[in-house]
């Protein structure tokens, strides 16, 4: 029997330009000229360099396969969504390619209009065969992100050639409809014929978004170029957007070389994500005179939920007590001050830097979800909320060390010389599998306390082809690992935490975790039919997955770290959620002091 959710007639009945979650009203109306963090007046022209997120090569283009590295950036700039993201709102998307998008009042149905003036680079109109191809194509050859989002429809049905409905096998799944507006769209007529499968190798593809794909240095750097007519160039969600004519991406090898060759002027602008990095490693007259920029930006946008994570499968980390003791004697505080300058704050939620962590006691509403999981979750859960076990910051952690040991002996671990045992005379030990270069700077103070009170670490450094094998195949004890946090969850949370991904070679499961509970809170939050109840469910999960102790949680950012050469000017209102590099402009074709800089934007819009 499908369940029919109460669906907001009123906001679900019509085609609109936007769509969000619950049904309600979206930030911009239909009638809006240009999102708030793009200035409509923001001159086209000039370069933008800067560093690729990823760390290596790339080895192909296309990003929408898990084989190898393809180019993030294609999904946006070469290929164009159905509908775009709103980077100052929790969810919510806006007409692109389809102008207009209709959803079912029983929510069991989802329609794109396209609009008619949509094509792609090559001139070819964009039709409703090329969205059904595309959808076929990364369900069958795409990467696993796609079968798990859209694993809730059912069929797909052409209306017409600018008229495609999407039929869902239940309403259960709220975020379906606004993850399918946000599918790329591809050319049935170039890519029918070539091997999507590979990833379509260093080949230039035609797209249909803003730019096009210009000089590749396989694997190296990737340019991409402004396409002056593109037909969406003056919608109301590009106005002010994509203001360079050209785009080039480094990929490097080593973030230390990528920070040295940003300081050198090699390119423009670096994703941070070392605190020390960050902190001292672009010290310069440059940064005291305002011509090299360091700031945080974004700071509203949830952080990933990072931890070094159990491998629950292993006979040494069942008891939850050895998983707490464990936990405390990661001594975040000492870290932070020595090695990160301070720089980070500690992760207390699985949903850091947003509405959907637990920082508060359980309301009513979270008690009546919790209590008939009386029994199979830890006690601490309705009475208590979670605090990540905090030091002074001094390195000496012996009360600590002392509460790890009694609950360790608790759980039928004794000393024997200096190791901790088992009855069977095991002694307490366990691997870090790691392909970080310089984490382990992070860890050795953790085996140094570890060490203390009998318990052995070893820590295990391979090359990142090795690791990938190790974590489809679950062949570790212990990894660092982060999840993406998003203010409207669905159905994505049971490839991380659902029973049925645990050992999915393709899932990110990667606690290998199997929790009845767990699975009940996420059934219980992709059901939830308003923004309230799946407030609750995701409240109450994190106190669940909190006080199991199934990973010991590590930190994040004010904002995203970043540094670039000051020659570009931003918005006056900056994206909450993202860091709005597409809403930038060139000011100058040379780095500029903060007094230029401030003349010079008086001369600009």
């Amino acid at each position: 029997m499908v369940l029919i959710l109460a669906w907001t007639h009123a906001a679900l009945a019509a085609p609109s330009h936007a769509l969000t979650v619950y049904g309600e009203a979206p930030r911009y109306p239909a009638n809006f000229k240009h999102f708030d963090y793009a200035n409509p007046d923001a001159p086209k022209g000039g370069t933008l360099r800067r560093s690729a997120i990823e760390i290596g090569q790339f080895d192909h283009v296309l990003p929408y396969i898990d084989k190898g590295t393809g180019v993030a950036e294609v999904d946006g700039w070469l290929y164009a969504p159905l509908a775009v993201r709103s980077q100052d709102e929790p969810y919510t998307v806006y007409g692109l390619i389809a102008h207009q998008l209709e959803r079912a009042p029983d929510g069991l149905w989802l329609r794109f209009y396209l609009d008619p003036r949509a094509r792609f680079a090559d001139g070819q109109p964009v039709r409703a065969e090329d969205v059904r191809f595309t959808y076929e194509t990364l369900m069958q050859k795409g990467n696993l992100k796609f079968r798990t989002q859209f694993a809730d429809v059912e069929r797909v049905e052409i209306e017409g050639p600018r008229q495609i409905r999407f039929h869902f096998k239940n309403n259960l799944n709220r975020t379906l409809p606004l993850d399918l507006a946000t599918l790329p769209v591809l050319p049935e007529h170039e890519w029918k014929d070539r091997d999507f499968a590979s990833g379509g190798g260093f080949d230039t593809p035609v797209g249909s978004g803003p730019y096009r794909i210009g000089p590749i240095d396989n694997g190296r750097s990737i340019t991409f170029e402004r396409d002056p007519t593109w037909w969406a160039r003056d919608l109301p969600v590009n106005r002010g957007r994509y203001n360079f004519d050209r785009l080039r991406i480094e990929y490097f090898g080593d973030t230390e070389v990528a920070r040295q060759v940003l300081r050198g002027g090699g390119f423009d602008y670096n994703r941070e994500f070392s605190a020390t990095g960050y902190s001292i490693g672009y010290n310069s007259p440059a940064l005291e005179d305002g011509r090299l920029q360091r700031a945080h930006l974004g700071k509203q946008a949830p952080q990933t939920a990072q931890g070094f994570v159990f491998n629950l499968q292993r006979p040494v980390f069942k008891d939850r007590r050895v998983r707490q003791a464990l936990a405390m004697l990661w001594d975040f505080e000492w870290s932070n001050r020595q090695m990160m300058r301070n720089l980070y704050i500690r992760q207390q939620s699985f949903f850091s830097n947003s509405v959907l962590a637990a920082r508060a006691l359980p309301d009513a509403g979270e008690l009546a979800l919790l209590e008939p999981l009386r029994g199979q979750i830890p006690d601490e859960v309705f009475t208590q909320v979670f605090e990540a076990p905090r030091t002074d910051g001094s390195g000496l952690i012996r009360d600590k060390q002392l509460q790890a040991l009694a609950l360790l002996q608790a759980a039928g671990w004794k000393p024997e010389g200096d190791q901790l045992v088992n009855d069977q005379g095991e002694p307490l030990q366990f691997t870090f599998l790691n392909a970080q270069t310089g984490f382990e700077r992070l860890l050795l103070p953790w085996k140094r306390n570890l060490a203390q009170i009998g318990i052995t670490l070893a820590i295990r450094r391979i090359d990142p082809s090795q690791y990938v094998n190790r974590l489809m195949a679950r062949d570790y004890d212990m990894i660092v690992t982060g999840y993406p946090v998003t203010t409207s969850p669905g159905i994505e949370l049971y490839n991380v935490f659902g029973s049925t991904s645990a050992n999915d070679p393709g899932a990110n499961n990667y606690m290998a975790l199997q929790d009845p509970a767990v699975d009940r809170l996420i059934e219980g939050l992709v059901k939830a039919s308003t923004q309230a109840d799946m407030l609750r469910h995701a409240h109450a999960l994190d106190r669940v997955l909190q006080w199991n102790y199934y990973w010991i949680p590590n930190y994040y950012p004010p904002g995203s770290s970043t540094v670039w050469w000051n020659r570009f000017g931003l918005p006056k209102v900056q994206a909450s959620n993202d860091e709005g590099l597409d809403s930038w402009w060139e000011v100058s074709p040379t780095a500029l002091t903060n007094a230029q800089m401030a003349e010079r934007l008086k001369e600009q819009p």
